[in-house]
């Protein structure tokens, strides 16, 4: 088996390698994941706007299919208790993170 030889190669320094990718990721990561926050309750939200309308027309006797209703439903409820898990495991790592000590 043949090796090529590693002499040619040259590592990079590691501070700068740590440096560039930190100056990259400044104010980014903050305004993404807030923006992200704010677009997922917004679905939530209108997700669970949705299913209460159909649920009122289906009352009202304009909707009959009652399979459609039972799925906006679900699919509201799905949605709002995985926002609640995330939020729950947000609050989880900000209490790890206060009891921390330094």
């Amino acid at each position: 088996m043949l090796l090529a030889p590693t002499s040619l190669l040259t590592p990079a320094p590691l501070q700068e390698i740590g440096r560039s990718t930190a100056q990259q990721n400044t104010a980014a990561p903050a305004e993404s994941f807030g923006a992200l926050l704010k677009e997922k309750l917004n679905e939530i939200s209108a997700l669970q706007q949705q299913a209460d309308v159909l649920t009122q027309e289906y009352l009202a006797g304009r909707v009959e299919d009652v399979h459609e209703v039972m799925l906006a439903l679900e699919q509201a409820n799905l949605s709002l208790q995985l926002a609640v898990q995330v939020r729950n495991k947000v609050v989880e790592a900000y209490q790890e993170i206060s009891r921390m000590q330094f």
